[in-house]
């Protein structure tokens, strides 16, 4: 079940969502037919719900805004990346941990 705390990023967006945010913002960079990001989204999820108010949670869709995952340099999905200020802060790409995605976030 999805979280009601994740935000839904896309080309339109972005901008005004992530980079002008101001607290730090999770991108999870998808696609809906991403085996990785299905067992991904759950975690994602969790970390929405946890941080609530401290940190915006969103994912991003790379079939529906191709023009901001090419803009980052997403070649693979599941990618995760932390943005704060306006500036990328953290990356990982695959599939990975809670506890990896936290020390992005806190990074």
């Amino acid at each position: 079940m999805a979280s009601d705390k994740i935000h839904v990023f896309n080309d339109l967006n972005f901008d005004t969502e992530v980079l002008a945010s101001g607290v730090p913002v999770l991108v999870d960079f998808t696609a809906t037919w991403c085996g990785p990001c299905k067992a991904l989204s759950p975690i994602v999820d969790q970390i929405a719900t946890e941080l609530d108010g401290k940190v915006k949670v969103g994912k991003l869709d790379v079939d529906d805004s191709p023009l901001t995952a090419g803009k980052y340099g997403v070649r693979g999905v599941p990618t995760v990346m932390v943005f704060k200020n306006g500036q990328r802060a953290a990356q990982h790409v695959g599939l990975t941990t809670k506890q990896k995605l936290l020390a992005l976030v806190e990074g």
